[in-house]
C-alpha cells in the first residue's frame, strides 16, 4: 500500500450542487479554559433564490454538530450535515469495496504499463482483489502501481466540511455567519515571577497558552478568552470533597477592568492571532513591577497527633494582586543569586483570583524549619462528650537569620475551649486556630496548648 499512487476522475461532480462559500471570512474565537471553544465564522456569500446548499469547508473536525446555528438575511435553514470522512488512499478503498477499480501496473525495466479491471472484495489488513478468474492481494514489493477511481465517493471530503441547505427568497449577495462549538481548543495561564526577598516584592509576568488540536487553522482570528469554573451538561451535580489547596487566603472585591459575562471574566487578546492545527501559541497578557510579597513559614496540622519525626514547613509567598482579576494557572517563581543569575524556586498552581484578593503560592518545603508535634496528654472529660489535648510543638530554625512559623491547627470545633496557651491564638476560620511563632536563629520555640474539643 505505501508504493501504490492513487488516481480519481470526475472531482468536479462533488461540488456540482453546492454554492462555493467564498474564502474571504472574518473568524472570531471565543476560547474557554475546559476544552472548548465558540467559532464565529462571518463570510459574505453570493446567494441564489429558492433553495440551495451552501458548503463550508475548514471547518472544526471535532465541531459540536448539534451546535451549528447559521445566521443571515432572509435565509431558512431547512437541512445540514457534516461530513467528516476525510478523503485518504485508505478510505477510497475502503469505499470501493464491492466496485470495480482499475489497476494499472508499470514494468521497472521497460516502463511498460498493464492495465487491469478489478473488484475489490476486501481492505481488512492488506487489499484483496479478484481479477478475471483469480484472487489476488495488491502487493507492495516494490512493483510500480497505481489504481484509478471512477470517482470520489459522495461523503469524502479534502477537508471537514459542513453543508447547510437552506431557503433563500431573493438572491444577492449578503453576510452569513456559521456559529458552532469544538472541543479540542483550550487555553491555560502561565506566570513567571522574579521574587526579591530584600525588597518583598517581586514582577510577575503573565502568559497565555493556546492549544489547538481541533483539526483545523484559524487565521486571523478576532480572540478572547474566558475565565471560570463552567458546566457543560454533567447529570448530576458532584461536589469535590477533595479540591487542592486553595491558594486565595483572602477574595478581593476590586474590578478587574476586563469584559465580563454573567459570572465569567473575558479577557481580549490585543492582537489578532493565527493559531495553526496541532499548535501550541503564547500571548503576553500580564507585567507587573514591584508587587508587595512576603515570604512566609508554615506548617499545618489537621489533627492532634504526635510526630515520630520532624516535619519540614512550608515556604509560602503571599501577595496580593491589586490590578486585575488573575486568571487560574501555575505560577514559577525565580529569584537571583548572589551573582545576579534567576534561580528556579519552585512553582503552584493558583486559583481564580478576582482583583484585591490575597493569594498564597506555596513554592517548597524549608529544610532548616521544622516542627515536631507531642501529644503531652489526652483524656476524656467528665460529661465523657468531649477529650482534653496538651499538645506540645517544638519549632526549629537552623538558619542564620531568626524565621516566623505561621501555624495553622486544626480541630476546634465552634464548641471547642482554649484553656491554656505559651503563645496567643487566633480564629483562622470554623475549625482552625493560628499561632505565630517566632523562632531565633539556630534556635528553637516550644508551643503549648490546652484544649477540650468534641
Amino acid at each position: 500500500m505505501r508504493r501504490m499512487v492513487f488516481s480519481a476522475v470526475s472531482m468536479m461532480a462533488l461540488a456540482a450542487a453546492a454554492v462555493a462559500a467564498d474564502p474571504a471570512q472574518t473568524i472570531s474565537l471565543t476560547i474557554y479554559n475546559s476544552n472548548l471553544a465558540l467559532v464565529q465564522d462571518m463570510r459574505r456569500l453570493d446567494i441564489t433564490a429558492g433553495r440551495q446548499r451552501l458548503e463550508f469547508k475548514n471547518v472544526s473536525a471535532q465541531i459540536r454538530p448539534e451546535t451549528v446555528a447559521l445566521t443571515g438575511k432572509d435565509l431558512g435553514v431547512v437541512e445540514q450535515n457534516f461530513d467528516y470522512d476525510l478523503l485518504t488512499p485508505s478510505k477510497m478503498m475502503e469505499k470501493a469495496v464491492g466496485k470495480q477499480i482499475k489497476i494499472i501496473r508499470t514494468n521497472p525495466a521497460t516502463g511498460h504499463e498493464t492495465p487491469e479491471l478489478a473488484t475489490v472484495l476486501s481492505v481488512n489488513d492488506g487489499v484483496v482483489l479478484k481479477i478475471g478468474d483469480r484472487i489476488e492481494v495488491l502487493r507492495s514489493d516494490g512493483i510500480p502501481t497505481r489504481v484509478v477511481f471512477s470517482s470520489i465517493p459522495e461523503n469524502l471530503r479534502a477537508n471537514p466540511t459542513l453543508s447547510v441547505t437552506v431557503q433563500a427568497r431573493e438572491a444577492g449577495a449578503r453576510d452569513v455567519t456559521l456559529s458552532y462549538l469544538t472541543t479540542g481548543m483550550n487555553w491555560k495561564a502561565d506566570y513567571v515571577a522574579l521574587f526579591d526577598e530584600g525588597r518583598s516584592a517581586m514582577t510577575l509576568q503573565g502568559w497565555i497558552t493556546l492549544t489547538n488540536q481541533s483539526g483545523v487553522s484559524y487565521k486571523n482570528a478576532k480572540t478572547q478568552l474566558v475565565a471560570g469554573a463552567m458546566e457543560t451538561g454533567s447529570d448530576t451535580y458532584n461536589y469535590n470533597y477533595n479540591r487542592p489547596r486553595n491558594s486565595t487566603r483572602q477574595a478581593g472585591t476590586k474590578p478587574s477592568g476586563d469584559k465580563e459575562l454573567a459570572d465569567y471574566l473575558i479577557y481580549d487578546l490585543p492582537e489578532r492571532l493565527t493559531v495553526a492545527e496541532n499548535q501550541t501559541k503564547q500571548v503576553s497578557f500580564l507585567d507587573l513591577q514591584g508587587v508587595k510579597t512576603q515570604k512566609v513559614y508554615e506548617y499545618r496540622a489537621g489533627w492532634f497527633n504526635s510526630d515520630p519525626n520532624p516535619n519540614h514547613a512550608d515556604v509560602v509567598l503571599n501577595f496580593i494582586n491589586r490590578e486585575r482579576a488573575l486568571p487560574q494557572g501555575t505560577i514559577r517563581v525565580y529569584m537571583r543569586d548572589a551573582s545576579g543569575e534567576a534561580k528556579f524556586l519552585g512553582e503552584n498552581a493558583i486559583d481564580h483570583s478576582p482583583g484585591g484578593s490575597e493569594v498564597a503560592v506555596k513554592i517548597g518545603e524549608a529544610f532548616d524549619v521544622t516542627a515536631q508535634a507531642t501529644v503531652v496528654s489526652s483524656e476524656l472529660t467528665s460529661s465523657r462528650k468531649k477529650t482534653r489535648y496538651s499538645m506540645s510543638y517544638v519549632f526549629r530554625n537552623a538558619k542564620s537569620t531568626p524565621a516566623t512559623v505561621e501555624f495553622r491547627q486544626g480541630g476546634f470545633w465552634r464548641d471547642a475551649d482554649v484553656e491554656k496557651e505559651s503563645l496567643k491564638s487566633r480564629r483562622i476560620d470554623a475549625s482552625t486556630l493560628g499561632w505565630s511563632v517566632p523562632v531565633p536563629a539556630n534556635g528553637e520555640t516550644v508551643l503549648t496548648f490546652t484544649v477540650v474539643t468534641g
